[in-house]
This record gives C-alpha cells, structure tokens and sequence, in this order.
C-alpha cells in the first residue's frame, strides 16, 4: 500500500487515551500501512514522555513509541522542498494578519511535500494553509 496520510500528534495519542475515539481508532485499523508521521509531531510525542516523571504512564508511552509505533510508522523530514513550502504560506498568512504556529506549518508543508491527507482533530489550526488536505477522524 502507498501513503496516504499523515498524522497530527493529536491523532498519534489517541491510543494512548484511557477511552480512545471510536472512530479514530477505527480509521487507525482500516488505514494501517498508509500513515505516516512528520518528524515534528514525532518530536512532540517524544518531548511529551520527555517531561512525564517516572511511572507506569511513562513507560507505557516509552513502550508504544518506540516498539510499536517506531517498526511501523514511517517518519517523514522536514525537507528543503518543505521548507521553501512552509516559508511561502508563512508569509502569504502574516501578511493577511494570521500568524500559523512554526510547527503546524512545518507538518502541513510535510503533508503538501508528499501529497498526503492530514488527520488531525485540530482542522482549525491548519484550515487556514492553501494545498492542505485536512481530515477528521473523529466518530
């Protein structure tokens, strides 16, 4: 199977919840082999167990980031391509007033770069970036 999508760590987490979405964790099962991840969100994920203290909930996250979410996952740069992108839209929105977060923008350009869909539960934070698909798994 190709790639298709590209995950927000919003959507990374979701197994970790004590009670995931339904349906993100649905679409998660059906599209198994066509996500990806942008290195950004993957640094999210790590800063996030980073900060935890020692503990179970710490080992558990340690756990599915690096056995079962490292083997599978395929994790995508921040290339020179992406950044030329993510400069552009950069300038095109603080010039209009709106001002994207750094790293939302460097997600979607990951997105555009590689012709993917991105699956966040945020849609508002990158409904404002002009070639960005934008999906909600949510059920």
């Amino acid at each position: 199977m190709s790639l298709a999508f590209l995950l927000d760590t919003n959507v990374l987490a979701e197994p970790l919840k004590a009670e995931p979405d339904r349906g993100v964790m649905a679409k998660i099962r059906q599209h198994e082999g066509q996500m990806a991840v942008a290195a950004p969100v993957w640094h999210e994920m790590w800063f996030g167990w980073a900060r935890l203290a020692a503990g179970k909930r710490r080992t558990a996250i340690e756990a599915y980031l690096s056995s079962a979410l490292r083997p599978s996952l395929q994790i995508l740069a921040y290339t020179a391509a992406a950044g030329e992108w993510h400069a552009r839209e950069r300038a095109r929105l603080v010039a209009r007033g709106r001002t994207p977060s750094f790293v939302d923008g460097q997600i979607a350009s990951i997105a555009v770069e590689h012709d993917l869909t991105l699956v966040t539960r945020n849609g508002s934070d990158f409904k404002m970036f002009h070639g960005l698909r934008v999906v909600d798994w949510s059920g």
